[in-house]
């Protein structure tokens, strides 16, 4: 989906950069405010993110009550209160249906556009915005601000990278909404960080939230080559791309939850592992590696269980016994076979124990480049009410790279709409405050 390049920004103007969501609910709010707005971005076209998170049906928000939806973002829930006051999930569905996208509620509570399409939203989204006076300049990548040895040295310019050469740009204010670092063939490259901390503001290294996992050492493969971390081979020909289902979860900081993940040729990811990540991710920080516990039968007791892997099985092998008391799937048997020992497996009562606590353990997230989102950003303590930087005036943030997180499930974009919208509106009052 294309947009038209524009050179039109100018000392009149203020300059959104980046044309995710985030970055056109900004544009949106400024320019019902009067203003005229251009939207810069580095790719030849808006929403990218966006629209690969349409291909999953755009689970654009959460239909739980407020309470339960807040605790979603975890230790920022007190910062991220006031944007989600500004605008909730009722209000982002309305404000959906106001371009005509009628939503619904899943069964699992989120929320979709009725169709479960992204583009259709974002075709009206931009047909509005450029109705509304909104011009978008494709193709630029922001550099910085003029400056050299930290003093501005013409007007503190806006320095963008375009196919025609450099371009610089002075706008009455700007608005950064350039995401995190996770998936940068899309635009969200996390180059802004370096951009941002020589100008003094404090920015908390991005590291990957919603994110799969790399295990360690396993009874099949108890020393596993570094440099190629993951199952053994037998096991990752086998079973890589799998759903183990269904299936509960419990780690430190995690309560157990049922689900399902997917096996990957080094780990495991999936939603179930997603809601995990971030009390993963903090253990193996701190501890090096984490260990979770699976539970391969969450529908049986512990003790119906060992009643059925005591039950006497003449003949058959174990597999067999196993397949046919306790209808554990291939994939289970494997996990069971990669993660204990023979003699853990002969040993009732041990196996018995490990089908509802199997203990697996895991070495590293993924690379941010391959996670949903990101955690780390700039830092909230830097930023005004209205999340203006404080070390810059005039610029304000939005979006995935503030510093929060949140689990999938629409939390992430209801929460950078919520800011967008905050931060514009701040641009709006600190340009009346100041006069500009």
């Amino acid at each position: 989906m294309s947009s038209p390049d524009s050179s039109s920004a100018g000392p009149d103007s203020v300059a959104v950069i980046g044309g995710g969501p985030a970055g056109l609910m900004a544009a949106e709010v400024l320019a019902a405010a009067g203003h005229k707005v251009t939207v810069f971005d580095a790719k030849p076209s808006v929403g990218r993110k966006f629209l690969l998170a349409g291909k999953g049906g755009l689970n654009l928000t959460h239909s739980e009550p407020f309470a339960p939806f807040l605790a979603r973002y975890g230790a920022r829930a007190p910062q991220i209160e006031p944007l989600l006051r500004d605008f909730d999930a009722d209000a982002l569905r309305a404000w959906a249906a106001g371009l005509g996208v009628e939503t619904f509620v899943g069964s699992s509570g989120r929320v979709f556009p009725r169709d479960l399409k992204a583009a259709p939203l974002l075709r009206a989204w931009l047909h509005r915005l450029r109705s509304a006076g909104v011009t978008f300049a494709m193709r630029h990548r922001w550099m910085g601000w003029t400056d050299r040895e930290g003093k501005q040295t013409d007007g503190g310019a806006l320095r963008f990278a375009t196919p025609d050469g450099e371009r610089l740009v002075r706008p009455r204010a700007t608005l950064l909404a350039l995401g995190g670092a996770s998936w940068p063939q899309l635009g969200s490259d996390g180059a802004w960080a370096a951009l941002l901390q020589k100008r003094g503001v404090d920015v908390a290294p991005l590291r990957p939230a919603n994110c799969g996992f790399d295990v360690g050492s396993t009874a099949a493969r108890p020393h596993p080559d570094p440099q190629s971390p993951g199952w053994s081979e037998r096991f990752a020909a086998e079973f890589a791309g799998q759903p183990v289902k269904p299936v509960a979860l419990a780690a430190e900081g995690f309560p157990a939850r049922p689900g399902e993940f997917v096996i990957t040729a080094h780990g495991i990811e999936g939603s179930l592992v997603y809601a995990a990540s971030a009390a993963l991710r903090d253990q193996i920080e701190r501890d090096g590696a984490a260990t979770l516990h699976l539970d391969l039968l969450p529908q049986l007791t512990p003790e119906r269980v060992l009643a059925e892997v005591q039950h006497p099985r003449g003949s058959r092998s174990l597999s067999s016994h196993l397949k046919s008391r306790l209808h554990l799937s291939p994939l289970k048997l494997g996990l069971l076979h990669e993660l204990l020992t023979r003699e853990q497996m002969l040993h009732g009562p041990t196996l018995a124990a490990a089908l509802k606590r199997l203990p697996l353990t895991l070495t590293a997230p993924r690379p941010v480049a391959e996670a949903i989102s990101t955690a780390g950003g700039v830092r909230l303590d830097g930023l005004t009410a209205q999340l203006m930087l404080t070390a810059l005036p005039g610029v304000f943030c939005a979006g995935e790279m503030l510093d929060w997180e949140a689990p999938t499930g629409g939390y992430l974009l209801t929460a950078s709409f919520a800011s967008a919208r905050v931060a514009a509106q701040g641009v709006v009052d600190w340009l009346a405050r100041s006069g500009s």
